[in-house]
């Protein structure tokens, strides 16, 4: 099994992967595609993408494709201007984004590909926090605290009198969106005086460098890097409850188990070598989700989902 080692990604680098020579054959399946893929979006849903391009790639060897992670927002705008035609979301496209896909005569369809839970994390000398609850987490991260809450102690009085230094993601980001709704209440409704990144690495460093941080972002960048990190358990009231494959696709993380999209324009969906990248993604997320460290849905889910890919796709001839 390939190992993801994200930390030595950069999100705002395009990712291009493709090499020369003939494509291997498969049965009863064309070896001549070629052509040229472009990719943005969720930072989140990135690591799985570049799974599934590698595979990809070493059958199809003529498709360039390129990748870059600059966030859900971003990507969507990218899709929009037609930029790109396949974006990578960790959320879903907003009313405003299908109304401005409308306006332009862009078809889409969106396709569930796993599902995330969003960490919180701590410093690994972080001796004092083990679980924290949702109502803790908007006390640090609503607008209200901005200025104000800045110390541990601030949460609960037994913790350390020393500087909460917070790390989260960026306005152009998903998982800022999603997690600004289910804690804050409001999505966008957050402090603004806080390390903040589409980079997850980004996050990832500043935490793993810093006794006093704590930060958020997707678990698969947890898994990659746990053993510079300390997860911490979430409270909704129900009790405290740990991100893993099970809690993330039982629901019981919650509220921070979401799912993940990629989002695929008509007019690219009609390239032969991008309707066959789609396909291929659908075919092997049940093995590249978990390898990319994120659940799997059921092979019932995915089954689901291929039906509406193939219906869309046989609705564009």
């Amino acid at each position: 099994m390939k190992k993801l080692i994200l930390s030595a990604i950069t999100l705002s680098t395009l990712f291009a992967y493709s090499c020369g020579g003939e494509d291997s054959k498969k049965e009863g399946e064309s070896t001549e595609l070629s052509g040229t893929i472009v990719i943005d979006g969720s930072s989140t849903v990135f690591p799985i993408t570049k799974l599934v391009i590698e595979d990809f790639t070493a059958e199809h060897n003529k498709v360039k494709i390129s990748a870059a992670a600059g966030g859900t927002g971003s990507g969507f705008k990218k899709l929009i201007r037609k930029e790109i035609g396949i974006c990578g979301a960790s959320r879903p496209i907003k009313e405003s984004e299908a109304h401005e896909c409308d306006s332009l005569g862009i078809k889409y369809q969106a396709l569930e590909v796993g599902k995330d839970g969003l960490s919180i994390v701590v410093n690994p000398q972080n001796t004092w926090l083990t679980s924290i609850t949702v109502a803790e987490l908007k006390m640090i991260w609503e607008p209200a605290a901005e200025g104000k809450i800045k110390k541990w102690n601030q949460i609960r009085k037994e913790w350390p009198n020393e500087p909460i230094n917070l790390h989260g993601a960026g306005h152009e980001s998903g998982t800022f969106e999603y997690f600004t709704e289910v804690i804050n209440g409001k999505k966008n409704a957050c402090r603004t005086d806080y390390n903040a990144s589409e980079n997850d690495n980004q996050l990832v460093q500043g935490v793993s460098g810093d006794k006093y941080a704590l930060g958020f972002f997707g678990y698969g960048y947890y898994e990659t890097n746990k053993a510079k990190l300390k997860i911490v358990a979430v409270d909704n009231g129900k009790g405290a409850i740990t991100p893993n494959e099970k809690t993330i696709m039982d629901g019981t993380y919650a509220p921070l188990s979401r799912p993940l999209f990629i989002y695929v324009t008509a007019e690219e969906a009609k390239k032969p070598e991008s309707a066959a990248f789609v396909q291929f993604y659908l075919d092997n997320a049940p093995t590249l989700v978990k390898e990319a460290h994120y659940a799997a849905l059921t092979a019932d889910q995915y089954k689901a989902e291929a039906v509406k890919w193939d219906a869309f796709v046989k609705g564009l001839k």
